[in-house]
């Protein structure tokens, strides 16, 4: 909106506005601009910006005009804020301005204006779409007393001088414009644009109507000025004087001293943060090249301020340092028996774990600096593995530290990151050093047969180092970069399988294999350790629940399939739950759950393990298997198909159980004469060979001996005993291979029933880790061979007679010795369909 009378008028008959210049009485309309936070003085050259729309329209409806005139009134800092301002948010005195340049920006407008008159609202026109009033100019500044102006004005120029002494990166235009300026007034308007003297002083400043006035409140404000840069000068000079070959970091903190000086806090800070750092330095008990490395680290930092980045990484550093364990050790406990009193307490069986821990306390005993050993516990889920590290702690007395490894990829998990980076921390072994207090802790490395590796690194690597009793005694981690000694640590690894951990790394640990429990042993450990603690964990005493030995027989076999215990607790867990409700809603005190209770208890069982057939026909075979979970039982089923040919395998068979079944069927084949089998049923007829459980993926050699005992029965007709499991892995030549996993094999056979197993000869020495009440039910039978399995798995009499062979290839066989008789039994053969038909 363009406003014609916006510039400056002489009053006409009518008041408004002819071109002229304006009497200072004389009223006119004019529209306003608020400033925010500044004011504007008359004289000065100010750039503004300007982007509310109101403003923006008030400076849109002056730019027409000839003269571009505009008043600008500074918005009273009670009302500042991102809100329009209104003709009550303003000042009744402003400054009347010329827009000397404009330049439009994307949601702006930028302009440089010049202070002219001091101005005044008489009355306010209009306040959308901007601020317009009646003003008047203010007459000039009057002079009450001549002699205090000067005395004002002297004073001005000789405060000015020493504030310009002080400044020396004023520039000298500015220099010249102020020391040249022989007018008071604009002198003190160019020193209140110039200086930050606060809005409401400034205001005060431009609403005076008398010289002296405007020159007192400018000399108290700049005498205030001057003294603080005086402050600050005396600050920088004292920094000054003691700066030693002008290092910026050194100067800057001794004006931070000279800060906390004038402050009175002088006596924190980081010397007293260093000279504690320096205290705990001396009184620690460090190597000497530790002790070495922290000294020069702790002279850095004092040479820091504590804003600094480098100040804090460091003061870190030294306080890892000086909280490690590096010469602090445990005693052990070197009594034997109360040590072996310990580990049964907690776990029970193990026997094999709790010999080697008693062997190395005895070494410990006999020779105080004996290396300590890496033991690595393989074994199902549930057995036991990481709780029998706790239990081992507390037969040796040490601290226990635990790290969980499965799905760690990076190796500077291990090691540490180094300094360099940001938010750097040491590895997990130095972390649980540290969180240990001691040098020889157990820490035990979980779940190590689950490291990953990527891009970043490969964990298992950094293993090799920390497992290696000839190298891990100068541990460096890439954080410290100090050689730390865990040849004291009683490293204790678990998995569940050794396969993916790699060779190297395994050559370095003593492996202890911890296999499943029988059914006596779950019995034992739920009666002993599982029961009591559900019970007190759910509130209960042991006169308010009971669990028979049935009951708890019958949760592990129907209601778990697991080597460990670890599902049956939870059972016995549920079980105790509900009845701790009967208990507290008052149905009864105290239950005693047998076997009967256990499915209104837990409802339905959830497995029906492979038991024992009570009678099998010819081609069926009972075989063993190792799981994860522990052993198991399966059938291998084999069927003649007439008219077929070659070997049919379904059962989701891995590539080398295919094979097993492949070579047992060459051997019979090609050895078909001393099992008393007709070589031509080979040729005619097909062999399907099924693994129930399709849906369950199956692998590993040591069927082979299962496999071959199916096809043997098959082809002649003799069954498979029904009360035999056997397990083994077979060569074309006719051997029989020991195999892996056979306790869990038997102890899954035991479970199902089976009273006879057959092994490879070479397998005696495993039947040593039976449990005796498991061995004492079963009759073990050895073999070397495929004729010593066979003789030991099939029947001696023939209860199916197998089939005849077709009698057009019993002719061909018999045409490879006499010659030309094929064509002649062909044509009685057509003859004989002829008469048929």
């Amino acid at each position: 909106m363009t406003e014609h009378n916006e510039q400056p008028i002489n009053a006409g008959s009518d008041g408004e506005a002819t071109s002229g210049q304006t009497p200072m009485s004389e009223i006119f309309e004019i529209a306003v601009l608020p400033l925010q936070n500044t004011t504007l003085f008359p004289g000065t050259f100010v750039p503004l910006t300007v982007g509310r729309p109101r403003s923006m329209s008030a400076v849109e409806a002056t730019l027409p005009t000839e003269e571009k005139l505009l008043a600008t009134i500074s918005v009273r800092p009670e009302h500042t804020s991102d809100a329009e301002a209104g003709k009550a948010d303003v000042y009744q005195v402003g400054t009347l301005v010329t827009i000397k340049r404009m330049m439009r920006a994307d949601d702006a407008i930028q302009v440089i204006v010049q202070g002219t008159e001091r101005v005044e609202v008489v009355e306010w026109v209009q306040e959308q779409p901007h601020l317009r009033a009646r003003v008047r100019i203010l007459p000039a500044l009057t002079v009450t007393d001549a002699d205090e102006v000067e005395a004002l004005k002297r004073n001005m120029q000789s405060q000015i001088q020493q504030a310009l002494a002080m400044l020396p990166q004023v520039p000298i235009e500015i220099r010249t414009a102020i020391m040249s300026s022989d007018e008071p007034v604009q002198l003190a308007y160019f020193l209140a644009s110039v200086l930050n003297l606060g809005l409401e002083h400034e205001q005060q400043m431009l609403e005076a109507n008398t010289m002296d006035e405007l020159l007192r409140l400018a000399y108290a404000r700049l005498a205030r000025e001057v003294e603080i840069i005086g402050l600050r000068s005396k600050i920088a000079t004292e920094a000054q004087g003691e700066m030693e070959k002008g290092q910026r970091d050194y100067f800057l903190r001794q004006q931070m001293k000279a800060i906390q000086k004038e402050l009175g806090d002088d006596e924190g800070g980081e010397q007293a943060e260093a000279q504690q750092m320096r205290e705990r330095l001396d009184a620690a008990d460090l190597p000497e090249d530790v002790r070495k490395e922290a000294e020069r680290e702790l002279k850095r930092m004092e040479k820091l301020p504590q804003a600094a980045p480098d100040y804090h990484v460091i003061r870190t550093y030294l306080e890892y340092v000086l909280d490690l364990p590096w010469k602090t050790s445990s005693d052990d406990k070197l009594d034997l028996a109360e040590a072996r009193r310990v580990l049964d307490e907690d776990h029970y069986g193990l026997e094999d774990v709790k010999e080697r821990i008693l062997e190395f306390l005895a070494v410990i005993k006999l020779r105080n600096d004996a290396r300590s050993p890496i033991l690595c516990l393989s074994g199902p889920p549930g057995v036991g593995k990481t709780s029998l590290g706790r239990s081992i702690a507390r037969a040796l007395g040490r601290e226990f530290e635990r790290i969980s490894l499965g799905g760690m990829r990076d190796e500077a998990e291990l090691r540490g990151h180094r300094r360099t980076y940001i938010g750097a921390m040491p590895g997990r072994i130095i972390q649980a050093m540290r969180r240990a207090k001691v040098n020889n802790p157990v820490m035990m490395l979980d779940e190590i047969d689950k490291l990953g590796n990527d891009f970043r690194g490969d964990p298992s690597s950094a293993l090799l180092e920390i497992l290696d009793p000839q190298q891990n005694d100068t541990f460096r981690d890439n954080y410290l970069d100090l050689p730390f000694d865990l040849s004291k640590t009683f490293f204790i690894a678990t998995a569940n399988q050794l396969a993916p951990i790699p060779a190297p790394l395994r050559d370095r640990m003593e492996i202890i294999q911890i296999a499943g429990y029988s059914d006596q042993e779950k019995l034992h450990i739920a009666k002993q350790y599982l029961v009591p603690r559900q019970v007190k964990e759910n509130g209960l005493t042991g006169e308010q629940l009971e669990i028979s030995d049935e009951a708890l027989m019958l949760i592990a076999a129907r209601y778990t399939r697991e080597a460990g215990v670890r599902q049956m607790e939870r059972n016995i867990g549920s079980v105790a739950r509900k009845v701790a409700l009967k208990i507290a809603t008052g149905e009864t005190e105290n239950i005693r759950v047998e076997a009967s209770d256990i499915k209104e208890l837990l409802g339905a069982p959830r497995f029906y393990p492979e038991e024992a057939r009570a009678e099998v026909a010819p081609g069926v075979a009972t075989g063993m298997a190792w799981t994860e979970m522990g052993g198991e039982i399966l059938f291998i089923e084999a069927s003649l198909l007439p008219g077929g040919s070659g070997l049919t395998l379904t059962g989701q068979l891995g590539e080398v159980m295919q094979e097993s079944a492949r070579a047992a069927r060459s051997y019979l084949w090609s050895h078909a004469n001393e099992f008393d089998i007709n070589p031509e049923m080979f040729k005619s007829y097909g062999v399907h060979l099924h693994v129930p459980a399709g849906a369950i993926p199956k692998d590993g050699p040591s069927a082979g001996v299962a496999m071959t005992s199916a096809l043997a029965s098959l082809h002649t007709g003799r069954r498979v005993r029904s009360d035999t499991a056997m397990t083994g892995e077979i060569t074309l030549s006719g051997l029989v291979f020991p195999v892996g996993g056979v306790k869990e094999k038997i102890l899954a056979a035991h479970r199902a029933g089976i009273h006879r197993i057959v092994l490879p000869s070479r397998n005696e020495a495993v039947i040593e880790e039976i449990p005796d009440d498991v061995r004492k039910d079963l009759e073990i039978v050895f073999a070397g061979n495929i004729r010593e399995a066979l003789d030991a798995t099939l029947e001696k009499q023939v209860s199916v007679p197998p089939p005849a062979p077709v009698l057009s290839d019993i002719v061909r066989h018999d045409n490879n010795r006499n010659g030309g008789a094929v064509a002649e039994v062909s044509q009685m053969e057509q003859m004989h369909v002829k008469s048929d038909e």
